[in-house]
Parts: C-alpha cells; sequence; structure tokens
C-alpha cells in the first residue's frame, strides 16, 4: 500500500524533472510574482537543494515579498516557514501540482528522534506555514504515513500534509494529500482570525482530513474520501472545523466535489470539533451550491465527535447542493441556509476586504 502513494508520487515528479532540465523552466501561468526569488531543484542546480534552506535564506519580514521557485521533483523533507516569512510564495515549476511533491511520513504517534516524545498533530505536518500573506501555487503537499506499515502505533495516527496558520493564505490549484488529518487549516491563537482561500484544489483522506479552526473557503476544489480496510460506518468524516468563539466564520466549501473511492454510504460529511483546550469553540460549515458524490451518507451526514457537543448545537447549513449525496431524507438532518443567511455565507463575505489573485 504504502509502495503505491509513495511510487505514484515519486513518478509523476520525476517525469517532469526531466522535462525541465530539457527547458520546461519555471514561468508560466501560476507565475504571478514579480519580486526577489530563490529557485530550489533537488539535484542540485538551484540556489538551494531543499526547500528548508530557502526559505531560512530569504528575509524576516520583508519589504517586497519573496518567491521560492520549485524545480519539479519530490521534495522529502519537512518544512517550517516562520511566522516572519511574511508575503512568501512558494511557486510549483509546472502548471501541474503533480509535478511539484513535498512529502514526508511523520505521524502524531511517531517518536520524536530526541526521545523527548511523539510528534504529536501538529507536530507529524510535512509543512508547517506560520506567515501572514503565504502563497502556494500548484505544489502537492503529502504525508505518505500508513497505518498498515506502523502497527506498533495504535493511537496517534493523525499524519498532517500541512498545517496553515496565517491570515490571507492563498493555495491556488494545489494537492493535499494523505488519511487522516490531511488539511490542518488553523489559526495562530484562538484569538486570531485567519483567513485562508483553497482555488480549484484536490484534497484527499479518511478521517477529519479538512479540520482546525481557520476561516476557509474552498472554492472549486475536489474533496475526495478514500477507501479504508475496515469493518464499520463511517470511515470518516471529510470535515471538523473547530471554529473560535469568537471568529465569526468557519469552513465555507462553495461550489465544490466530494467524491469517493470507498462504497456508498461509508463517509459522513461532517463532525465537529470542540478541541480540550478550547472547550469553548463554535464549530462552523456550510456546503453549498457543491456535489455530493454517493460516498456521503445522505440519511445522516453529520455526526457527533463528543456527545457532549452535538453537532446540532453549531451552525452546519447547506445550500442548494445536489447529487446522491445530497438527497434530503429528513430536513433536520440537513439544516438549509435561509435567503437571509445565504446572502452573507458568500467567499467575498468571508474573506472580506481580500481579494485574492488566481488563475
Amino acid at each position: 500500500m504504502s509502495t503505491t502513494r509513495r511510487g505514484a508520487l515519486t513518478t509523476g515528479a520525476g517525469a517532469a524533472l526531466l522535462l525541465s532540465l530539457a527547458g520546461r523552466a519555471h514561468a508560466g501561468p501560476a507565475d504571478r510574482s514579480a519580486g526577489p526569488r530563490l529557485r530550489v531543484a533537488p539535484d542540485g542546480s538551484g540556489d538551494f537543494a531543499t526547500v528548508q534552506e530557502a526559505v531560512d535564506a530569504t528575509p524576516d519580514r520583508p519589504a517586497t515579498p519573496w518567491t521560492i521557485a520549485l524545480a519539479p521533483g519530490v521534495y522529502r523533507e519537512t518544512v517550517e516557514i516562520p511566522e516572519s516569512k511574511t508575503g512568501l510564495t512558494l511557486l510549483g515549476g509546472t502548471g501541474d501540482p503533480r509535478d511539484t511533491v513535498i512529502v514526508h511520513d511523520n505521524a502524531a504517534g511517531t517518536p520524536r528522534p530526541d526521545g523527548s516524545g511523539a510528534y504529536g498533530t501538529s507536530g507529524s505536518a510535512t509543512v508547517t506555514a506560520r506567515p501572514d500573506g503565504f502563497t502556494a501555487r500548484r505544489v502537492t503537499f503529502a504525508n505518505d504515513w500508513l497505518r498498515a506499515d506502523h502497527p506498533e502505533i495504535t493511537g496517534g495516527t493523525q499524519a498532517v500534509a500541512i498545517k496553515v496558520m496565517g491570515d490571507r493564505s492563498l493555495f491556488d490549484r494545489c494537492r493535499f494529500l494523505g488519511h487522516q488529518d490531511t488539511l490542518y487549516a488553523d489559526t495562530r491563537h484562538v484569538s486570531l482570525t485567519a483567513r485562508q482561500f483553497f482555488h480549484h484544489c484536490y484534497a484527499e483522506g479518511d478521517v477529519d482530513f479538512v479540520f482546525g479552526r481557520a476561516t476557509a473557503v474552498f472554492n472549486g476544489c475536489e474533496l475526495r474520501t478514500l477507501d479504508r480496510d475496515v469493518d464499520s460506518t463511517p470511515y470518516g468524516f471529510v470535515f471538523a472545523p473547530s471554529t473560535a468563539a469568537g471568529t465569526r466564520y468557519g469552513y465555507l466549501a462553495h461550489r465544490c466535489r466530494v467524491t469517493t473511492t470507498a462504497p456508498a454510504g461509508a463517509y459522513k460529511l461532517a463532525r465537529p470539533w470542540v478541541p480540550s483546550s478550547d472547550p469553548g469553540a463554535r464549530p462552523g460549515l456550510v456546503v453549498r451550491e457543491s456535489l455530493l458524490g454517493d460516498g456521503i451518507d445522505a440519511a445522516r451526514p453529520y455526526a457527533n465527535m463528543r456527545e457532549q457537543y452535538p453537532w446540532q448545537g453549531f451552525f452546519f447549513r447547506e445550500h442548494a447542493n445536489r447529487g446522491p449525496g445530497a438527497a434530503v431524507a429528513d430536513p433536520a438532518e440537513r439544516p438549509r441556509l435561509t435567503a437571509a443567511e445565504a446572502a452573507e455565507h458568500t467567499p467575498a463575505a468571508y474573506l472580506g476586504d481580500w481579494r485574492p489573485a488566481v488563475d
């Protein structure tokens, strides 16, 4: 199973690397930056061979935002982007995010090499992006840790591909690959609001694979639930928002597609996450004008994470969805936006005065 995931990542990026060496460079439809830049290439032909080296080489809080252009290839590393690297862009080397992959394989239960304990969910992230104004275009972020490879880890199977915490974070045509807790759309602190925009992206996983407390808009994205070797349903959940009480908006899925490789009805659309560190959280999710495939349990698309926090007590709403996973059997199980709410819960409202530039 792990060979399949890792082989697919390597094969796709390796073929693109040959094209790059033949003259297919980094400019193109995804290249919107005009400021200073660094070039990273895994074969050593760039300014740096690793993404982390390039991140470390950029200045803190620059007057002009920097771009790190990534040559096609597989970058097997973890990347920490500090809060001070404001306005930084990671730019994929071609027009196809499958060609440029940042991947690692830590899980929450993986022991740290220094013996200080396990990584934990946040520590498992392949990429951690803390700054405001962070942008990624046409890059794949992946965590290829697999449960089947690690039977010794029975708890702590969360394995994050990326944790994003900054305000005005833009992901344009990126991919997020993992299983449990793939995409952590969060904030740096419970008191902060972080607007994040995911434009025509692809995310896959199984348990709570899009989660956190950011104000996040998923626009025109594909969210794919994966088959699992388990004996009961649900196999997992697409969304697990943990919106802080002082944050006006949570997650908005707008004109998205929810697809599956699992049996019909095996997945719930969402459940609310109220972390022990923030018992006052008020998770919020709106899914509107989206295609919900048959992988979603249409009769009961929502569930509780903890019984003391029933999903009905939070703002979980739908509007104008279609597909077999959107069929309404019992209206009480699928709350709808009112007309006034539908006018309010739009990408523009969630993003406020920020209008991200996308292709």
